[in-house]
């Protein structure tokens, strides 16, 4: 398609308005693709999808019996951005951070859920189910990564046998500390060594605050002053061996969450072609689900397309979809076109007055082509279009700044690229002339 055609009819306007519906980055990612073409397999595929996904959803909304079958309403919006956390899949040797791993273990769940809502309706959406089963189950692999990590990015204690053993160790090794302070604390509460009765951590070890210049009434270790310089941090002696005891736990414990990360990471990046087409499904799946929505919230259509031999374009009832969005908000209503061109009549001619409404007639039936060949529902009552192998327009209203042309000569230019490239299975918009022609033989 020609670039300044799909601008001039707003076509990247309407993909955002698309995307209101979608819930995850992976439907996001799916739509930036979402681009007009000319596959007739492909597209009547991709509408007899979300026909099946807009009966799924109508059903999904109703009151429904709990039987095999139902329309279970789905929801994409808890779905993570994985797409950092497959790029370190990638990279042989890189690791997982917990979060990654997590996230990667929400949307295996998540996907797990979707496939398995679809695939117990399959026998009502078959369309649907056979996306669905494209994948393969997830629950293997959720088995061996769920609950390893916690929400808050921390490696679950259970996570092994020896990461459990070291907490307890380490919680026990606090509490020896805490009870060896404490004790400090109560012998030096009335000689004036301490400046508050308090236990801290300095450099990762447990200290007490004493007075400045009342260190040598304590043996121990000093591990800084405060900001005023009247406090010193110091680790009493007989704490030291316990400080340095729960300071191997804890290294201990950070080389087995390390050893933990590194096998999780391993079993996914194992399953990463699994994920990968997961990551397709979903984003897939969330993009037609959004299409529905779309289609519901705009009264839409699914387009037919015409025969080769028998081209035809037919708009009943035809709205703008972003005109209709903006006078919705300000509950007006939107004023339908309907029109017909074959074989027979392929040139449609618009005059009448200025804001007479042709610019808007010429840029639905463009903007509606579009959508029709990027397998989008129309908002119409009916629709059937030929196969255009280009939609060019050209409102003769944009004047280039850069090549220093005035309106007409930039009009002009942009007609010649339009000749040079326009073939007899085209649709051509044109202003200024007001005219709507398919171009024939």
């Amino acid at each position: 398609m020609q670039s300044f055609s799909a601008d001039l009819l707003e076509f990247e306007p309407l993909r955002e308005l698309v995307g209101r519906y979608v819930g995850s980055p992976l439907g996001r990612a799916e739509l930036r693709r979402l681009a007009p073409h000319s596959d007739r397999g492909l597209l009547e595929n991709a509408l007899a999808d979300v026909a099946e996904a807009m009966a799924y959803q109508g059903a999904s909304r109703q009151p429904q019996a709990a039987s095999r079958g139902s329309a279970i309403r789905l929801r994409f919006s808890s779905i993570p951005d994985v797409a950092p956390a497959l790029a370190v899949l990638r990279m042989e040797g890189a690791m997982l951070e917990p979060k990654q791993i997590l996230e990667l273990a929400r949307l295996i769940e998540e996907a797990g859920e979707i496939r398995a809502a679809l695939n117990l309706a399959g026998e009502k959406y078959p369309r649907l189910a056979a996306q669905a089963a494209a994948t393969a189950d997830p629950r293997p692999i959720l088995r061996d990564v769920r609950g390893k990590v916690l929400a808050d990015g921390t490696v679950a204690d259970d996570a092994s046998v020896a990461l459990h053993r070291l907490r307890r160790d380490i919680e026990r090794q606090q509490k020896q500390i805490q009870t060896s302070l404490e004790r400090f604390l109560r012998t030096h509460r009335d000689d004036g060594t301490l400046q508050e009765e308090f236990i801290t951590l300095r450099n990762d070890r447990f200290v007490v605050p004493v007075v400045a210049g009342q260190q040598r009434k304590v043996y121990g270790v000093i591990h800084g002053a405060s900001s005023s310089g009247h406090t010193l941090f110091v680790e009493p002696l007989e704490t030291i061996d316990l400080n340095n005891e729960l300071v191997r736990l804890r290294e201990e414990e950070q080389r087995e969450t390390l050893r933990i990360l590194r096998e999780l990471t391993e079993l996914l990046r194992t399953a990463g072609p699994q994920i990968q087409v997961l990551v397709e499904t979903i984003g897939r799946l969330d993009l037609l689900f959004a299409k529905a929505s779309f289609a519901s919230d705009f009264d839409c259509v699914i387009p037919r397309f015409s025969a080769d031999k028998d081209r035809r374009m037919m708009l009943k009832d035809a709205r703008h979809p972003l005109l209709q969005d903006v006078l919705r908000r300000q509950n007006k209503p939107v004023i339908p076109i309907s029109l017909v061109l074959d074989e027979k009549q392929r040139t449609l001619l618009i005059s009448g007055p200025n804001t007479g409404g042709k610019t808007v007639a010429m840029k639905t039936v463009g903007l509606l082509s579009l959508m029709a060949q990027s397998g989008l529902p129309v908002p119409a009552a009916e629709a059937e279009f030929p196969l255009f192998e280009q939609v060019l327009a050209e409102m003769g209203d944009q004047q280039s700044i850069q090549e220093s042309l005035s309106s007409f000569s930039a009009h002009i230019a942009r007609l010649r690229e339009m000749l040079e490239t326009v073939t007899p299975q085209s649709l051509v918009l044109l202003g200024r002339v007001h005219t709507i022609k398919t171009i024939g033989r």
